[in-house]
């Protein structure tokens, strides 16, 4: 491809989500590519984005809303919609591609698309959700049958799409940055001690996304009781916890197991993490525990596999396509008592290290430039009459 596209990458939020962090990255590999791409995304608390990337951002303002889910769906397109609007209005740039990655910033193009404002649009569909809300559910299926291209990054959900929606979607893949390493920096030591880790906190596992019914973090935190019986000082770290979504009542339930059964001092809930903090967390960890049970893809399992952690994650897709047993330990997300025994395997030193050597090849096929390539080849569909 010849030509520099400008091309308008739009995200939900500015905060640490998996998405996010796949629109910053693919951002990033598109402009070393030599595209100018600008990411648009939703500004709540109008600190911008969670990390500065080497290519132009804006941060959308977006207002509080406390009338429950659907109001705040409603009110963050139309935030999207009417910024655009604007932007036009003020002469902004048009762009070559518009691209949205979730299914709120895709119903606004949509809109956008319905008035004449941009001539098309493609949609990434990491995950497809299975709402109650019949409104939350025509936004969803609005945004896929809409978009003029859908791409995904899993079998799973390219599945899923060509099933239950008819689509074809473009396959991509997702990367890992560089800056995930095990390679200790020096900052391992200060870091530890501003999360109240201790010399003997051991073993540390570490988790990354929040406290959340698909992260199945009840049912980790059942498991991580049973550890405790063989490691005493074990702590579990869970790491991040931006969300669209309120889950205050399962978010207190986890509190409330957890001081039944004496486990608040073992818990470091640190929340959103800086930046800077997440790769040197990875380090300072034991294992990696991720029993999901949905996820588009799992972008931390390749960065804590980059950090040279042993993993455990669910025995089930989109994990599965590219992890194996014997690189990984697989287990059923539902069974606490699989998902203790697991976590007492993976930092079995001889366990761990035979985890970690299989694991770590994984890592070269996942790049961000690689990723690039793949979506330039949709853009150009896109742009071919």
């Amino acid at each position: 491809m010849d030509k520099s596209l400008r091309i308008a990458l739009l995200t939900y939020a500015t905060k640490p989500r998996g998405s996010v962090v796949h629109t910053l990255e693919l951002a990033e590999a598109l402009a070393e590519l030599g595209h100018q791409p600008c990411v648009f995304g939703l500004d709540k608390d109008e600190k911008g984005f969670y990390r500065e990337v080497g290519c132009q951002t804006i941060a959308v303002p977006a207002s509080p809303c406390d009338r429950g889910i659907e109001a705040l769906i409603k009110q963050r397109i139309q935030e999207f919609v009417d910024f655009f609007e604007g932007y036009f209005t003020e002469g902004g740039a048009e762009f070559d591609v518009y691209h949205a990655q979730d299914c709120l910033s895709a119903n606004a193009l949509a809109e956008l698309k319905q008035r004449g404002k941009i001539p098309a649009f493609a949609r990434t569909v990491h995950h497809i959700e299975n709402f109650k809300s019949s409104y939350l559910q025509d936004c969803q299926e609005k945004s896929i049958y809409q978009s003029d291209r859908c791409l995904c990054v899993s079998d799973v959900w390219q599945k899923a799409l060509d099933q239950d929606y008819g689509i074809q979607a473009h396959r991509v893949i997702n990367g890992v940055s560089q800056r995930f390493s095990p390679m200790a920096t020096g900052a391992e030591s200060a870091l530890a001690e501003s999360y109240g880790i201790q010399t003997g906190d051991r073993p540390i596992y570490l988790t990354v996304g929040g406290i959340e019914p698909r992260k199945n973090s009840l049912r980790l935190l059942q498991a991580f009781a049973e550890v405790r019986q063989h490691h005493p000082n074990a702590k579990l770290l869970i790491a991040g916890g931006a969300t669209l979504f309120d889950y205050q009542d399962y978010r207190q339930e986890f509190m409330n197991w957890a001081a039944a059964h004496d486990l608040e001092d073992a818990l470091i809930l640190p929340g959103v993490v800086p930046d800077e903090d997440l790769p040197v967390l990875y380090r300072l960890a034991d294992g990696f525990v991720f029993p999901s049970v949905q996820e588009g893809w799992g972008l931390v399992v390749l960065e804590a596999i980059a950090s040279g952690l042993p993993i455990l994650t669910s025995n089930q897709a989109p994990f599965t396509e590219f992890l194996s047993e014997s690189a990984a330990c697989l287990v059923d997300p539902l069974d606490v008592s699989a998902i203790a025994q697991g976590m007492n395997n993976i930092v079995k030193p001889d366990i761990a290290q035979t985890l970690a050597t299989h694991s770590a090849p994984i890592v070269e096929r996942y790049r961000w430039t690689t990723s690039a390539r793949q979506h330039l080849e949709l853009y150009q569909q896109l742009l071919t009459p």
